[in-house]
């Protein structure tokens, strides 16, 4: 990996964005293409430039520096934070914070970013408005419900909310038909291959593939279930701390609805899950935790049909290659084992001599090798 000796930390807001340099300096450039090219007069081939991801405000800086052949990284702000508590730092200003992620990118070298595929930025925004529509619709919805008690003469209020329910659900229905039509031009055979594990649906198997770039951004499922806040978080310290164990929850909440939603059907659909299910439940545990085990477990499913590019099998398992390695041994060491007890095999295989007035045994001319 190259080693970047230049890092420059960038606080981003709507207007302007601050940069402090490795040697401590404070610049501020205006949020425009003006400003990146004033800002890029700083930087060189050992310069890496790092950022918080602010919503859209930093979209525009970080694709231009990408697309101009500058290096540059783009963090959690949690990350950030975590590390500004660290360093007992109170102050919270931009020349601040730009000075804070400058500390953290030299001492941490973080990685580099990669602009997700266009298909994903595209879905990644569908998806977005999909949620604003739906809430939308929740809130009409509950109106319309608290105005429809009411006497008749709320009748043209009523009609009016009933009207834009309507245009939000075919809103709904063309956006979701734009979505799934954009994953199956770039992910057709992706996204059919997770629609064939029991309880995953298409607003699941959609969702799975904007979020995680097509899988490509993690590399096991382990990172997955962390990244959505699935993986358990233990909590235990000395003798007396012994906190109960919980999920994180960090992460994009909607993806855990949707996955704890399948997990309903999968306990009863799908055979890994189901008997996941049986036996957590047998152990006592509640049937809330038992689901919530089931969605980890529809997520492991689902990467390893993404990466193995499989249809779903219900009787597949896979074996590792270290399994291989411990049987080819073993038959190894039961047939050697079984040409010296059988006379045999051992006048077919071995040839005798003695040295010394005593016998030894080596492997014959016509001892199969190619076998091992």
């Amino acid at each position: 990996m190259e080693q970047f000796t230049k890092f420059f930390g960038i606080d981003i807001s709507k207007d302007v964005f601050d940069v402090c340099t490795s040697e401590g300096k404070h610049f501020q450039f205006t949020n425009s293409t003006d400003g990146f090219v004033a800002y890029a007069q700083l930087l060189d081939e050992n310069s890496q430039s790092v950022m918080e991801a602010t919503g859209s405000y930093h979209q525009r800086l970080v694709a231009w520096l990408f697309a101009h052949g500058y290096v540059v990284s783009v963090m959690n702000p949690l990350v950030i934070k975590r590390f500004a508590q660290m360093r007992l730092r109170i102050a919270k200003t931009d020349k601040a914070d730009a000075k804070i992620i400058q500390a953290y990118a030299q001492a941490e070298h973080p990685a580099l970013w990669n602009p997700p595929q266009e298909y994903v930025s595209q879905a990644f925004e569908i998806n977005g408005l999909l949620e604003l529509l739906i809430r939308q619709r929740a809130a009409l919805k509950n109106k319309l419900h608290s105005v429809s008690s009411k006497s008749d003469s709320f009748s043209k209020i009523t009609r009016s909310i009933e009207k834009m329910i309507q245009f939000l659900n075919a809103q709904i229905v063309i956006q979701e038909s734009a979505m799934e039509k954009l994953i199956r031009e770039n992910q057709g055979e992706m996204f059919d291959n997770l629609c064939s594990i029991p309880g995953i649906g298409k607003k699941t198997a959609m969702f799975l593939i904007v979020i995680t770039n097509g899988f490509e951004s993690f590399e096991s499922s382990k990172q997955l279930s962390a990244y959505l806040g699935l993986a358990p978080t233990v909590r235990i310290s000395g003798k007396t701390v012994r906190g109960q164990s919980r999920i994180s929850k960090a992460g994009n909440s909607t993806i855990r609805n949707l996955l704890f939603m399948c997990s309903f059907t999968a306990s009863e659909r799908n055979k890994a899950c189901r008997e996941l299910f049986n036996r957590i439940v047998d152990k006592g545990k509640s049937k809330k935790l038992a689901l919530i085990a089931v969605a980890n477990k529809l997520l492991k499913q689902a990467f390893a049909i993404a990466k193995t590019k499989m249809v779903y099998e219900e009787n597949y398992m896979s074996v590792s290659p270290q399994y291989f390695c411990l049987l080819f041994s073993t038959v190894h060491c039961y047939v050697l084992f079984a040409l010296l007890l059988n006379p045999i095999l051992r006048s077919c295989f071995m040839e005798t001599s003695t040295v010394r007035g005593q016998k030894s045994f080596k492997l014959s001319a016509s001892y199969p090798r190619e076998l091992f």
